[in-house]
C-alpha cells in the first residue's frame, strides 16, 4: 500500500506541476489581470519634451520618471488636437475632434455618446474623476463620482486624488480619471513657487532669451513639479493599500505647453504628448521605450480590450494591447490631428507617419501667434518686443508669419521642432504626395469638411499686456459657427480612416 500511495501522490504532484506551468505558460503570454484597476493622470497644457524621463533636465519629475523608469515610455503618441476639451473628448470617446460634435475649445459630445468611462462603470468598475474635465455636463456620463469643484480640488487640481483612493468602494476595481489644472496659465501660489531657478533655465531656440522668458518657464516647471508630487502621494496611497501591482498607471498631457509655438499648434510641441504606461503586472514592460504611433482615440480601446471587454463599435481607435506586451512592436502607419476654433479662427490638419510630419492650413491668412493665454504671456511680449526692434531670428519670428503656407512638410528625424518646411524645396520629396493622400482618405473616410461659416475670432490678436481681468473682445464674441463635419453627420461616422 506503501508503494501504491507513493505512486499516486507522485502522479498527482507531477499532474499539478503540469497544470502550474501551463497556467504559468498562460500568464506570461497574457500577463493581464482580468480586472486592472486604471488611473489616468492628464496633465493641462504640457509638452511631449517637459518631463525629466523625456531628456528635460531642467524640470523636476521624480516621481513620474520612476514610473517610466519602471514601464513604458512610449515616444510617439499623438493626440488629435492642441486644444484642451476637444483633445479631452477625444480621449474619453476614442473618437476624432470633428466626430464627436464638439471640435472646438468649450463644446461637449452629444449626452448620447458612448464614453469608455462608461464602459468600465457597466461592466462593474467603481468610476471617479477629479480635477478639470472641460466636457461640461458630459462627465455625468460614465462616472460613479464627479469632482470637479476648485475648492475641493486646490488651485493646481490635485488635492482630491489621495482621498479618491482612500474612499474608493474595496470591494471593485477602479478607473479613475485624475486631471490636474497644472500646468495651465496663469501661474498660482503653490509651494513649489520658485523650485525651478530662471538664471539656470535653457531657453529652447524658438523663444527669446530674456529674463521674463526664463521666469515664465521657471513658473511653467514649477507647475509640473506639483503634478508630479501629487502622482507620487497617490502611487504611495496604492503601496499602503496592496493595490500598485494591479494598478495601471497612464501619464500624459491633453496639448502642449501653454506658449507661442506650442499650444494650438500641430507640430510636436503641440500635438505630442508625454505618455507612459505603468503596470506592475507585466514584468516585460519595465525600463522599456516604445517608437510605434499611437493615437490618443487608441487608449479607449485599450483600456477595454485590457479589462477583457467586448470592443466598442463607436471606438475610432484600435486597441495598443499587443503592443504593451511587446513594446519593440509596430502599431500604427499614420496619425492623424486637426486643429479649429480656440479664442481665434482656425481649421488646419495633419498627418504624420514615420519619418515626416504634413499639414494642409485652409486659413493661411492668419498669423499662428497662438492662443489668448500665449499671447497674454510675459515670454510673447520678449517675442513681440524683438520683432519690433529686429532683434529676432527666423525661429522665432514664424509666430508672426502672414499669410502662412497653405501646405507644411516636416523631417521629424532632423528637424525636430519642424522648422524647415520642405514645401519650400527646389525638390519637394515624394512622401509628400502620399501624405496628402492619406490626409485627403482620412477627411473623406471620416466625415470632415471645412463648413462655410467657420467659429470666427472672439478676441483681438492685440490685448493688453497682463490684462486678464479685461480681455479685448471681437463684436463675434460667443457666436458660434458651423462644426466641422457636422454637415455631413460626422458624430454617426464611426469609420476608422487610414491606419
Amino acid at each position: 500500500m506503501n508503494i501504491f500511495k507513493s505512486l499516486k501522490y507522485y502522479l498527482i504532484a507531477t499532474i499539478g506541476c503540469i497544470i502550474l506551468n501551463s497556467c504559468n505558460s498562460i500568464n506570461s503570454n497574457k500577463n493581464i489581470s482580468t480586472t486592472p484597476n486604471v488611473i489616468i493622470f492628464i496633465a493641462d497644457d504640457i509638452s511631449w519634451d517637459d518631463f525629466g524621463c523625456y531628456g528635460n533636465n531642467q524640470v523636476m519629475t521624480p516621481n513620474i520618471d520612476y514610473l517610466a523608469e519602471n514601464g513604458v515610455i512610449f515616444n510617439n503618441t499623438y493626440l488629435t488636437t492642441s486644444s484642451c476639451s476637444p483633445s479631452r473628448n477625444s480621449i474619453i470617446t476614442g473618437r476624432y475632434p470633428h466626430n464627436t460634435g464638439a471640435a472646438e475649445l468649450h463644446t461637449s459630445p452629444p449626452i448620447d455618446m458612448i464614453s469608455f468611462p462608461e464602459v468600465l462603470k457597466n461592466n462593474g468598475y467603481y468610476t471617479l474623476q477629479a480635477g478639470k474635465f472641460h466636457m461640461g455636463d458630459y462627465a455625468n456620463r460614465g462616472f460613479s463620482e464627479v469632482h470637479d469643484n476648485k475648492k475641493i480640488n486646490g488651485l493646481g487640481g490635485e488635492n482630491y486624488w489621495e482621498k479618491a483612493i482612500i474612499n474608493r468602494p474595496k470591494e471593485k476595481p477602479f478607473f479613475m480619471w485624475l486631471a490636474s489644472y497644472d500646468a495651465h496659465r496663469t501661474w498660482g501660489e503653490n509651494k513649489f513657487v520658485n523650485t525651478h531657478n530662471p538664471d539656470e533655465i535653457n531657453v529652447p531656440d524658438y523663444l527669446v532669451d530674456k529674463p521674463m522668458t526664463r521666469k515664465d518657464l521657471a513658473d511653467y516647471y514649477d507647475e509640473i513639479t506639483r503634478f508630479d508630487f501629487h502622482i507620487g502621494k497617490v502611487v504611495d496611497k496604492l503601496k499602503e493599500q496592496n493595490i500598485y501591482q494591479n494598478t495601471l498607471i497612464i501619464v500624459m498631457s491633453d496639448n502642449g505647453r501653454p506658449f507661442p509655438h506650442s499650444k494650438t499648434r500641430l507640430n510636436d510641441q503641440g500635438v505630442k504628448t508625454p505618455f507612459i504606461i505603468h503596470y506592475p503586472n507585466i514584468h516585460e514592460l519595465k525600463g522599456k521605450e516604445s517608437n510605434s504611433l499611437i493615437s490618443s482615440i487608441d487608449i479607449a480601446p485599450t483600456i477595454i480590450d485590457l479589462a477583457n471587454l467586448e470592443a466598442i463599435k463607436s471606438f475610432q481607435g484600435s486597441s495598443f494591447k499587443n503592443v504593451l506586451l511587446d513594446p519593440k512592436k509596430k502599431f500604427r502607419n499614420y496619425v492623424f490631428a486637426e486643429h479649429n476654433w480656440h479664442d481665434y479662427e482656425a481649421h488646419q490638419r495633419m498627418v504624420r507617419n514615420d519619418s515626416f510630419l504634413y499639414i494642409v492650413n485652409s486659413r493661411p491668412n492668419f498669423a499662428l501667434t497662438g492662443p489668448l493665454d500665449a499671447i497674454n504671456s510675459p515670454t510673447f511680449l520678449d517675442l513681440k518686443y524683438a520683432l519690433q526692434n529686429d532683434q529676432i531670428n527666423k525661429k522665432q519670428s514664424e509666430i508672426f508669419i502672414k499669410p502662412r503656407p497653405s501646405e507644411e512638410l516636416y523631417c521629424l528625424h532632423n528637424d525636430p521642432y519642424q522648422f524647415n518646411n520642405l514645401m519650400n524645396s527646389t525638390k519637394v520629396p515624394k512622401v509628400h504626395e502620399l501624405l496628402k493622400q492619406k490626409l485627403n482618405e482620412w477627411v473623406s473616410a471620416t466625415g470632415d469638411n471645412i463648413p462655410n461659416t467657420l467659429t470666427k475670432d472672439w478676441y483681438l490678436k492685440k490685448q493688453e499686456p497682463y490684462n486678464q481681468s479685461s480681455l479685448l473682445k471681437t463684436k463675434d464674441f460667443e457666436i458660434r459657427g458651423e462644426m466641422p463635419g457636422k454637415a455631413l453627420n460626422a458624430v454617426k461616422n464611426n469609420n476608422k480612416g487610414p491606419f
